[in-house]
């Protein structure tokens, strides 16, 4: 019942223009919502950016019975087909890369199907083999057909044994939201992952548990591309996050600033988020991106906040002032041990190893750790030249004590 409401509003007048007056009060009480590319690839944009979703007529059968010809059958958004005696002749399939383009005159829009068979169509281009072209009409054929209903075939004309052009009418749907054409937004100059020509793509239109942003990365970098001729239309961003208090987020960057992106020359926008209240569900952040006479551009992420995180200044603040102290530690030790190597060399005309300052000290503790073996001698205290000997080597006696030397000896230091 409710399908058959729907039709007999697009076929009256009246209904529409109740219909279009209603829709126009609920977008300004709730807000023009974002552009989000259809879950299949039937869909298309008319001459003034609108998105029309065919979404609900995917497969519906559509028959054109001939008289002399053979029967040919449309699935709309799947194939193309005739139906004789001997079998079925395939002209065509649908896909995502097909064109599904805005038309002109009372030609609303054009669908593409190729790679039919190829039998009888080997030397057609890039070996496509039989194709068909649908020209889609909103509402009745021009000569009166399908009046009511789900529509039907106007028109069957065979450019060639390998060509076929349809023309089929049906009911199109209210136009959607304006689409703001050449808008990509990705995670890399060149990429379109989360934004493809003005729509957002799957997965980036709510928050998804799986695909959220892990705790330890705290900065995403986006980057925004926009036809040169159109880019002044594209405003400042602005963000939503729910729920509100728990995550601190801040915009930065060529995009966040407002200038205008371009192709060649792309701006950023990088996301700095910190958790600062921990949180089993992941936060949703809401970014916007308003765009002058069209619908914004709309996308959501979703970052986990499994443990509280504090400030970059809070967290390199202790580096710093260990890194300060070092330097003055270092400085004035250098500068303490140059002063006390001048003052001893002139005031305790002392020369070397022996005017640095706490080289006694040092002396003592490397004699106390090897026992009194190899240890340092001073000058005042070397009368023996084998005092620095090993008390287990033998000694000569007649040399033992007889000579003297001014001769400063060192241990193995």
């Amino acid at each position: 019942m409710l399908i058959l409401d729907w039709r007999n509003l697009c076929f009256n007048p009246m209904h529409g223009f109740v219909v279009t007056v209603i829709a126009a009060v609920v977008f300004q009480t709730l807000g023009a919502g974002s552009v989000v590319v259809p879950n299949s690839g039937c869909y298309a944009l008319d001459n003034s950016s609108h998105i029309h979703d065919f979404s609900n007529l995917i497969g519906q059968l559509f028959e054109y019975d001939a008289d002399k010809d053979p029967d040919l059958v449309v699935r709309f958004c799947k194939d193309v087909e005739t139906r004789s005696q001997p079998g079925y002749v395939d002209f065509g399939r649908f896909d995502k890369f097909n064109y599904f383009i805005a038309g002109s005159g009372h030609i609303d829009f054009i669908q593409e199907y190729y790679n039919g068979d190829l039998m009888n169509c080997e030397k057609s281009y890039d070996k496509l083999g039989r194709t068909a072209q649908i020209n889609v009409i909103c509402g009745n054929c021009p000569n009166g057909q399908c009046v009511g209903g789900l529509g039907c075939i106007c028109s069957v004309r065979y450019e060639s044994t390998c060509r076929v052009l349809i023309d089929l009418a049906i009911p199109c749907a209210k136009p959607g939201l304006r689409v703001f054409e050449g808008f990509t937004v990705g995670f890399h100059p060149r990429s379109w992952e989360i934004v493809y020509n003005g729509m957002t793509q799957l997965g980036y239109e709510k928050a998804y548990n799986e695909f959220s942003f892990t705790t330890e990365q705290r900065d995403v970098t986006l980057y925004v591309t926009a036809v040169a001729s159109l880019s002044g239309l594209v405003q400042k961003p602005t963000i939503k996050i729910n729920p509100e208090q728990g995550l601190d987020v801040k915009l930065s960057g060529s995009g966040a600033n407002g200038s205008p992106p371009t192709t060649l020359s792309p701006t950023m926008i990088l996301v700095n988020w910190r958790c600062e209240k921990a949180r089993d569900a992941p936060y949703e952040v809401e970014l916007t991106i308003p765009v002058e006479n069209y619908d914004p551009i709309q996308f959501t992420f979703a970052k986990m906040c499994e443990h509280r995180q504090d400030e970059v200044g809070e967290a390199t603040r202790g580096w710093a002032i260990f890194g300060i102290l070092s330097c003055i530690f270092i400085v004035i030790g250098t500068l303490v041990c140059c002063g006390g190597f001048v003052y001893r060399t002139r005031a305790g005309n002392l020369r070397g190893l022996d005017a640095l300052p706490g080289m006694a000290l040092l002396s003592a503790c490397l004699e106390t750790a090897s026992g009194g073996v190899n240890s340092y001698t001073r000058t005042d205290a070397a009368t023996n030249p084998f005092v620095n000997q090993a008390s287990w080597d033998p000694q000569p006696p007649s040399t033992q004590g007889t000579r003297r030397t001014t001769e400063q000896t060192y241990g193995s230091i």
